[in-house]
């Protein structure tokens, strides 16, 4: 696999810092124009769901590919920050005890043990909600047409065909196990979409056109794969601790993965071959591209 530079981990806890920063004031006190009120309680469980840690990596994809083209940064950052509460929404519910039911997230307890089960459920619905807003405000200064193709592109991600459908694939899988390409579909759809996004996100703030776009996508389609790889991977071998949550759960439901059907061999080397795959997608871009070719070598040797 690629070694990843030394200044990456530095480089992305800035990006981090730089969404969190963001995240931190879009949830303030302050009322949005047209807004009434915002409810102490669900306003602190949304805030609790999205400020508490993370590595940020979606958010940092889409802002190094939009540093990739060029593009403004500023309008980067927001579309980051409406990414991130799709993530962090899906999060919340996915915890849930009608859900994965789990009790810790980021080694802190989940929003619905801090906060309970009902505003648990009304902050992921806000931050979804809340992301749309981000990306249609006058704040995100960018063409409309753009702004449409981010809506656009970020709704069909999140949704019935992008992550909420894959999470619903990922419940049915526990009482009948799919096939593979099954579990390759329910992967692309439960974790990849919102990684793709976040990769073709820059070519579309960019303002670039097909060929960009879908060289972007197709990076991210790897790396999503790559993605839930090592995951997979560090639910059979990392401690909770480590990972600040808990582990071993798919394994423990009999969920099927490709981990758990082709062996721990087998995904070692797929995963060093679709980090190969995905860098020699942006091998046209050259030297501007390294900072992103070292984010897929991170999603494959990522320790938690």
């Amino acid at each position: 696999m690629n070694a990843v530079a030394p200044t990456f981990d530095a480089q992305l806890r800035r990006r981090a810092d730089q969404v969190k920063a963001c995240l931190d004031a879009l949830l303030g006190d302050a009322l949005a124009p047209d807004e009434i009120a915002r409810p102490p309680a669900l306003l602190a469980a949304m805030r609790h769901g999205v400020l508490n840690g993370g590595k940020r990596l979606r958010p940092f994809l889409v802002l190094e590919s939009t540093a990739l083209f060029g593009g403004d940064e500023k309008a980067a950052l927001r579309v980051a920050a409406a990414l991130e509460c799709v993530h962090c929404y899906s999060l919340v519910h996915d915890d849930l005890p009608a859900m994965d039911d789990d009790d810790l997230r980021r080694g802190k307890p989940t929003v619905h043990i801090a906060y309970g089960e009902a505003n648990a459920i009304l902050a992921g619905d806000s931050l979804l909600t809340l992301a749309f807003d981000i990306l249609a405000g006058p704040e995100t200064v960018l063409p409309d047409a753009v702004k449409t193709a981010l809506v656009l592109a970020l709704a069909r991600a999140s949704g019935l065909g992008g992550m909420a459908g894959g999470q619903a694939l990922d419940l049915a899988a526990e009482s009948q196990a799919p096939d593979e390409q099954g579990i390759v579909t329910l992967q692309a759809m439960k974790t990849g979409a919102l990684i793709r996004f976040a990769c073709e996100a820059g070519a579309i703030v960019s303002g670039k056109g097909a060929e960009d776009r879908t060289r972007l996508r197709r990076f991210g389609e790897h790396i999503g794969r790559a993605f839930q790889l090592a995951d997979d991977l560090l639910d059979l071998k990392a401690d909770a601790k480590t990972m600040g949550k808990a582990t071993g759960k798919d394994a423990a439901r009999g969920k099927a993965t490709l981990v758990s059907r082709r062996g721990t061999d087998w995904a070692e080397t797929e995963l060093a071959r679709l980090i190969a795959e995905a860098s020699a997608l942006l091998a046209p871009h050259g030297d501007a591209a390294r900072t992103l070719v070292d984010a897929a070598a991170f999603v494959a040797n990522r320790d938690h």
